[in-house]
């Protein structure tokens, strides 16, 4: 989005920024709907945190979804605790530009909400997302448990094979435990609700993801 020096490669833990010990400002309420960004949120309900490009379109795609309660652009996935978004940017804090989801499991499903993902964007492009080039527009989903894991890794392979068949690469999504969830600056949360016409780089492949069909047509 900015013209910042690219980087191509992640790196490794004693090359990363240094950071900070205190979490960065962010914004207190969802700009849509004006639940607590940061909690607490309702019991029995889930969390899921997705990375597919710049997170302003990104968790647009999100909070629309009937049975998401909140959301909220961060960064994870990477070294740097507590980065800003310029050192993000740098490509020398390690994560990606990615979207916390929390949900109300009995009226959105996990798979609903992986359909959603592969969907939005397209995950064989490596280290970018369409004009968004560097490691913090890697495709990314952090799973919160083994049974997480087991969807998203069940999803990939179905959705690699649709995209197989329409002459796509592989799919490069990394599938990792859950790691620490940096909440961004209050400007960049729910950025598109603010800024109607603002920038939102994503694209998708135009292929459906065979995942959460039923559930999303509940």
């Amino acid at each position: 989005m900015f013209p910042f020096k690219i980087a191509s490669a992640l790196p490794g833990a004693h090359e990363a920024l240094p950071g900070r010990l205190v979490p960065i400002d962010t914004a207190e309420r969802h700009a849509v709907s004006g639940r607590p960004l940061k909690g607490p949120y309702p019991a029995g309900f889930e969390s899921a945190v997705f990375g597919l490009g710049c997170f302003w379109g990104a968790e647009r795609k999100f909070w629309q979804i009937p049975g998401v309660w909140v959301t909220a652009a961060g960064y994870a996935g990477g070294h740097t605790p507590n980065p800003t978004y310029r050192e993000v940017c740098t490509g020398r804090t390690g994560h990606a530009e990615v979207v916390l989801v929390v949900f109300d499991p009995a009226r959105v499903s996990y798979d609903t909400l992986l359909k959603t993902f592969f969907e939005a964007h397209d995950p064989t492009q490596g280290m970018r997302q369409g004009n968004d080039v560097g490691t913090q527009y890697r495709s990314m989903i952090q799973v919160a448990d083994a049974g997480q894991r087991a969807q998203a890794e069940a999803a990939q392979r179905a959705y690699a094979a649709t995209l197989a068949q329409h002459r796509f690469g592989p799919i490069t999504t990394e599938i990792a435990p859950r790691g620490p969830f940096y909440f961004a600056e209050a400007d960049h949360q729910q950025y598109l609700a603010k800024n109607p016409a603002g920038y939102c780089g994503l694209g998708g492949t135009g292929v459906s993801c065979p995942v959460g069909e039923a559930a999303g047509a509940a």
